[in-house]
């Protein structure tokens, strides 16, 4: 090889050898098989379009003043963390095209990416440009990962306070600057300066809970706020969970999808009270509930909801220590925002006092949940019943499933909306543990296979949530006994009695105990807490042993149970029921409460999928006085709508399983009888006809 050639080889290797370095250091995420074989572009859609604009602001309008920002982070909560939120804070939506929640889109000028739950990879690779790329959450490549590969050393990541918890924020802090990558405000948000068809704020109004359903005045809740944050020795606190603020004052509202809130901030201090909120809510009934027109400590105050930036700063020269809520469980704690606006020396970080006062609901808030749920368990009946009779007759397919039951529930007294998206999941389908049904995913019914349902609705006294699985065919064996254990641990569960200072995590066990019998089990939490015509999921209670918690269970509380099984690609099981905790009125030798379990949700199992010889005698018990109890309540609340066609249909679910059988009967279900029968039928003719022949041949020989 010639001087000249090699001036030019050696170059030309150590770029090719620097190329594929980088691209082995580059992060891995979903494969998209789809795009991977996709050859050529597909032409621009609106998502790319959105891209391309948020870029430009990146270089133009990072900020009001500064220098432009080289990667945007974008999460899918709203300015009070939540999850489910409205159409005009879908900013994530609109900027990707993905429509589920829980998830942190990442921009930069070369790269796109995405982190979602398991639960919605899939979810995601359908609704997703190929500009994107897909990562799971808690994965290998963290965000911070991959920014380290897209950006130099030294540049700025942009990300807005108000959308983004404190205890995320700081963890995205540090995880930067090992990247040696900065974090920055950008209080403006970019989706907002780009969106031009952003939808208008819903003209919906504040509307007052009754006492005869909250069960307690507002002023008594607030007494007890103030004499907590006494005892934390804190002058204020300021409120940003929107539950918290519709429990605390007994309002309602409509500004997210499926909990019944309105969207403001509120500060209470030792004496004011200020509730942040667009003023065309306000009405007169609800000022007049809320004492707006006084001057004392028990008044509350309204304001424009961007008033509260610059309250706080005002309040921050007078209050010596202020309460500002840190994480807990499904609550998210306070916005970057609110955290940063305080000066550092004055706050208290701490959980919030309201989800202790909230967890533990008084006497008619119980009695308001337990009627809640007769009723919702009438209307289940009744789609079901529906359903059954009109299935042959009719093409039934997920999505008119889910009208049906949706349909039923909102027929009901007091019914207020929906407390969570509706999952009806047939087949393949159930067999994945969070799919959610779409009228893209949409796929016919037939009785070849399980149907998996899971929903809830709000009413004025209750919330409830409720799964269960059905098949309108013959069950395989298989699907059998994968129901009955799933079924086995939820009974369980329901008639334990424990003393009260038992960790809530430590329950999970016996809900699992018959699947991890198989070596299988199911992903997520066993349960959650659940609040009164609020949140269908609620702190501080969360049954999951693999998140340790110092919480217990106190009577009153009240909180889902569920159960499932999942064989990838062929079917799944999923139970889910509400429990209400019970004094015993017992006392355990250590000094502590014996407490209980009591059914509160109240809806038949399937007993075609049921094997009752996979249960013992006791677990059968239980099961025909759940039974007894839907006979009761909801065949009364059923009977006295008049609809006997779901009376009928609940009574045929809920029949008498025997509790003991018949040593025969017993072996015949087990299999020792099938072998007997066959002894006696196959075996023992055919050793009579084999020495029929030999006596035969012996004769023939002599």
């Amino acid at each position: 090889m010639t001087k000249a050639k090699w001036i030019w080889y050696l170059p030309l290797t150590i770029f090719v050898l620097l190329y594929h370095t980088a691209d082995a250091n580059r992060p891995q995420g979903y494969f998209r098989e789809v795009c991977h074989y996709r050859k050529t572009q597909l032409p621009v859609s609106v998502p790319r379009q959105h891209l391309h604009a948020i870029r430009e602001q990146m270089q133009i309008r990072a900020t009001l003043q500064g220098p432009e920002i080289d990667a945007y982070i974008l999460p899918s909560y709203d300015e009070h963390l939540n999850q489910e939120i409205s159409r005009r804070d879908q900013r994530l939506k609109y900027l990707t095209g993905f429509s589920g929640t829980d998830a942190v889109a990442v921009v930069t000028q070369r790269g796109a990416a995405l982190w979602v739950q398991n639960r919605y990879v899939q979810q995601a690779d359908g609704e997703l440009d190929c500009d994107w790329e897909i990562y799971r959450m808690n994965d290998t490549v963290t965000i911070a990962d991959w920014l380290g590969y897209y950006l130099r050393p030294g540049q700025r990541v942009g990300a807005d306070p108000h959308l983004v918890p404190h205890y995320l924020w700081r963890k995205w802090e540090n995880d930067l600057e090992g990247k040696i990558l900065k974090l920055r405000n950008v209080n403006n948000n970019l989706i907002d300066l780009i969106w031009k068809d952003r939808p208008e704020p819903d003209l919906i109004t504040i509307h007052v809970l009754s006492k005869s359903y909250a069960g307690e005045k507002w002023q008594d809740k607030v007494k007890e706020l103030r004499e907590r944050l006494h005892h934390l020795k804190c002058d204020a606190m300021v409120v940003t969970s929107l539950t918290e603020i519709a429990y605390l004052l007994n309002i309602r509202g409509k500004d997210l999808p499926f909990t019944p809130v309105i969207k403001a901030y509120l500060i209470v201090s030792h004496y004011d009270i200020f509730l942040y909120v667009d003023r065309y809510k306000m009405t007169e009934a609800v000022a007049a509930h809320l004492h707006s027109d006084c001057f004392n400590s028990m008044c509350v105050k309204s304001k424009d909801y961007d008033q509260i930036w610059n309250d706080i700063r005002t309040y921050s020269q007078i209050w010596k220590s202020v309460l500002v809520p840190a994480p807990c469980v499904q609550e998210q704690g306070a916005s970057e925002m609110v955290y940063s606006s305080f000066p550092q020396k004055i706050i208290y970080e701490h959980m919030s006092p309201i989800i202790m006062m909230r967890a533990q609901k008084n006497s008619v808030e119980q009695e308001g949940m337990r009627m809640a749920h007769i009723r919702d368990g009438a209307a289940i009946c009744e789609a079901m019943s529906n359903l059954e009779t009109r299935f042959y007759t009719e093409q039934w397919t997920e999505e008119k499933i889910k009208y049906e039951v949706e349909r039923s529930r909102l027929s009901q007294q007091h019914a207020k909306g929906l407390s969570l998206r509706t999952v009806v999941a047939y087949g393949e389908h159930s067999s994945y543990p969070y799919y959610i049904s779409s009228n893209v995913t949409d796929i016919e019914v037939t009785d070849q296979s399980l149907l998996v349902i899971e929903s809830g609705s709000q009413y004025y006294d209750g919330t409830t949530d409720v799964s269960r699985t059905f098949i309108f065919g013959q069950p395989t064996n298989d699907m059998k006994q994968t129901y009955t254990m799933v079924l086995a641990g939820i009974l369980r569960l329901s008639h334990l009695k424990f003393p009260s200072d038992l960790k809530v995590s430590k329950l999970d066990a016996l809900v699992r105990s018959p699947l991890w019998v198989t070596m299988s089990d199911y992903p997520g939490a066993t349960g959650h807490g659940i609040g009164v015509y609020g949140a269908v999921q609620e702190p501080p209670i969360s049954v999951d042993y693999g998140h340790d918690s110092h919480f217990h269970f106190k009577e009153g509380y009240f909180f889902s149970s569920e159960s499932g099984h999942y064989k990838s690609g062929d079917y799944g099981v999923r139970l889910k029921n509400v429990l209400e905790v019970k004094n015993t009125h017992n006392v355990h030798p250590s000094g502590a409460k014996y407490l209980a379990f009591q059914d509160v949700t109240l809806v038949p199992y399937e007993p075609r999928l049921i094997d009752g010889t996979l249960l013992s005698s006791l677990e059968k018990r239980w099961l025909n006085e759940y039974n007894g109890k839907i006979r009761q309540y909801v065949g009364e609340e059923l009977k006295r709508q008049g609809n006997m066609k779901a009376f009928y249909w609940m009574m045929n679910k809920t029949r008498h399983i025997r509790e003991y059988l018949p040593e025969e009967e017993y072996r015949a279900a087990t299999g020792a009888g099938a072998r007997s029968h066959a002894f006696l039928t196959i075996t023992v003719p055919a050793l009579l006809l084999g020495l029929t022949v030999f006596g035969s041949f012996v004769r023939w020989l002599l």
